[in-house]
């Protein structure tokens, strides 16, 4: 069930044997970078106890929903092109044969999972960057107000409300809208099924609606804390000693992270949701929406490089779990 948004055979440029190896080569990097980075992600905010706070269980669930990508997102990607590569096919329904079981497609599956843990990383996000404003903003509030039975509940609810969200349009359309293997993203997309009204498009643009509204939150909520971390910054010396202990260099430092977490996801999310405000628009665009789709999957491996950069906590209990992996390692060869 391949969908070529505006051609029904690539041209030699794009489906070559050659290209084909390379794209292929970059999605296993990119799996093995997301796994990897994600994994210690979650080692050190997990596995350091001073790392157990409300948000290192946000950055925790961040790296979960990159690391579903990694694990069933971008493996299928790697399956639909080694499958058009082994069958020598040109043509979206050269591969739709052998990608489908039975009468199901893995589609319904992979397509709401990178739908859904895309919402979940938006919705992330905005709760991280509110974490870190009451410690700004209010931050003799911050213990009573930030909790860590809040945070799980929050976290939770986030993962619910994504996936259904994810799963609207299926739901919504009445059949008007399936889930396809994409000839030009090389993903699984929503696409409009045979028959159906052309309206039923628009039900897609609740994505970019709910995005675009969580990443302006977002940033003006950042704004707001970092223009008080500018302004502390200028009236430090001035302050008493106990404003001073009050708003920490640590909250300082999370704030500055979490804007650059912003930054970078908002700088991958907005060429796909242009993509799927023109494809509603009835624009045809295939080169573009490889980029666009890839780009945004190639997000899930930054945050460790932000972290590792950003945050010196991190940096410390990484530091430490390097440690004790090689002391592992070490006594499993010398008890050889």
């Amino acid at each position: 069930m391949f969908a070529d948004l505006n051609q029904t055979n690539c041209s030699s440029c794009t489906c070559s044997a050659g290209n084909r190896i390379f794209r292929v080569s970059f999605m296993i990097t990119l799996i093995l970078a997301i796994l990897l980075g994600n994994s210690v992600i979650l080692a050190v905010f997990l596995g350091t106890k001073q790392l157990r706070t409300p948000q290192g269980y946000l950055k925790a669930s961040l790296a979960v929903a990159d690391l579903a990508l990694g694990i069933l997102v971008v493996p299928y990607s790697v399956y639909g092109e080694m499958t058009l590569l082994f069958t020598n096919s040109s043509s979206p329904q050269g591969a739709s044969e052998v990608l489908t079981v039975g009468s199901w497609h893995p589609c319904y599956l992979v397509g709401p999972v990178f739908a859904g843990c895309t919402l979940v990383s938006i919705s992330t996000i905005f709760l991280l960057t509110l974490e870190r404003s009451i410690a700004i903003l209010k931050p003799l509030h911050k213990e009573s107000v930030i909790t860590r039975r809040r945070t799980l509940l929050l976290i939770l609810l986030s993962w619910v409300s994504s996936f259904f969200l994810a799963m609207s349009p299926i739901i919504f359309s009445n059949g008007g809208i399936v889930v396809e293997y994409n000839h030009c993203s090389r993903m699984c997309n929503y696409a409009l099924a045979p028959a159906s009204p052309s309206n039923v498009w628009q039900i897609l643009l609740l994505f970019p609606a709910f995005d675009f509204s969580l990443l302006g939150g977002t940033l003006i909520i950042n704004t707001l804390s970092l223009t008080t971390i500018h302004q502390y910054t200028r009236r430090r010396k001035l302050l008493s000693r106990a404003d001073q202990e009050n708003l920490s260099f640590s909250d300082i430092k999370a704030a500055k992270t979490i804007g650059t977490l912003t930054i970078a996801f908002t700088a991958s999310f907005t060429p796909i949701a242009v993509f799927v405000v023109g494809d509603v628009l009835g624009y045809k665009w295939c080169t573009f929406s490889f980029f666009a789709f890839w780009i945004l999957t190639s997000n899930s491996c930054c945050n460790v490089l932000i972290y590792s950069v950003c945050d010196q906590r991190f940096r410390e209990g990484a530091r430490q779990l390097y440690v004790t992996l090689r002391s592992w390692c070490c006594c499993r060869s010398s008890s050889r």
